[in-house]
């Protein structure tokens, strides 16, 4: 063998399904889907009413929609063991929350391919569930929920951050509820140069109290290790900065700068044209085609 660093085929590995505390025990592989049959490795025999041992009574399968594989979707048929306490009687199942939610369709690992499927490959909810035979819940639902857990429940998501930028963005175009939210990203990465901007927040509305309350929500130590907060020409944004992080500079995102500038010239062409030929610019006029 010419590369001895190979390992045994092990299709728990393959699915991982290791992470999550199952084992795969037989797989069913059909032109449109696989199947595979799972158990629960960690035992759980152990009552959590009174702390005596229980003993087996039997057995349920729980079906689950997981990551596919290629492309084909891909079902998980766990086998749970129920459990009667010898002390108390209670009954209980094996705990697979590790490998999804209670009353879930979709398995953690499910879950977190249709969010990464979303966000990053862009593909729209009723495509990223094509792979996925799960019912119930639409698709978006369970994906931002999952996203919430992972991303913006995540505490972590704020340390070391020192450079901010704060904007406001279009996304409702109906009469009813707020037009504009306020977007929070992490610039430090582009000013360190290890990599792109990150999001931190969205936030409904573009008021300054918006921006200000979502600022004075944050822990003191994070807001004294703001150095910088890029922003557009609002005076809201710069307002509630300066209440809130008094010790961070103010400065204007490039874009907005040179928006700015090229409004002054535009500005200055418009009156030159007046004074020089008495009327608005023409085709025919050398400061109209330079516009």
């Amino acid at each position: 063998m010419s590369d001895a660093t190979f390992a045994r085929p092990d299709l728990t590995a393959f699915a991982r399904l290791g992470e999550v505390g199952l084992e795969v025990v037989g797989q069913r592989l059909e032109p449109d889907r696989a199947v595979l049959a799972c158990r629960v490795v960690e035992p759980d025999q152990w009552s959590r009413r009174c702390g005596c041992q229980g003993a087996p009574r039997d057995s349920v399968i729980r079906r689950l929609a997981h990551e596919p594989l290629g492309w084909r979707p891909t079902t998980l048929l766990v086998t749970v063991r129920r459990y009667r306490c010898t002390g108390c009687g209670h009954v209980w199942r094996q705990n697979i929350r590790s490998a999804a939610a209670p009353r879930a369709k979709l398995s953690r690992r499910g879950l977190r391919w249709a969010l990464e499927a979303i966000v990053c490959q862009h593909l729209t909810s009723p495509a990223s569930p094509r792979a996925s035979p799960s019912r119930g819940t639409p698709p978006t639902t369970r994906c931002w929920a999952e996203g919430r857990r992972v991303l913006v429940n995540d505490p972590g998501r704020f340390d070391g951050v020192t450079v901010i930028g704060v904007d406001e963005h279009g996304w409702r175009h109906t009469r009813r509820g707020d037009t504009y939210v306020t977007v929070i990203i992490d610039l430090t990465p582009i000013r360190g140069g290890s990599g792109p901007a990150r999001l931190l927040d969205m936030i409904e509305g573009r008021p300054k109290q918006a921006f200000k309350q979502w600022l004075a929500e944050r822990p003191q130590t994070w807001r004294s290790g703001v150095e910088v907060v890029a922003m557009d020409g609002f005076t809201g944004f710069k307002t509630a900065a300066a209440e809130e992080l008094p010790d961070a500079v103010a400065v204007m995102d490039p874009i907005h700068a040179i928006r700015l500038a090229g409004d002054a010239l535009d500005q200055c062409r418009r009156q030159v044209q007046q004074a020089t030929h008495g009327h608005r610019g023409r085709k025919d006029d050398p400061l109209y085609r330079a516009r």
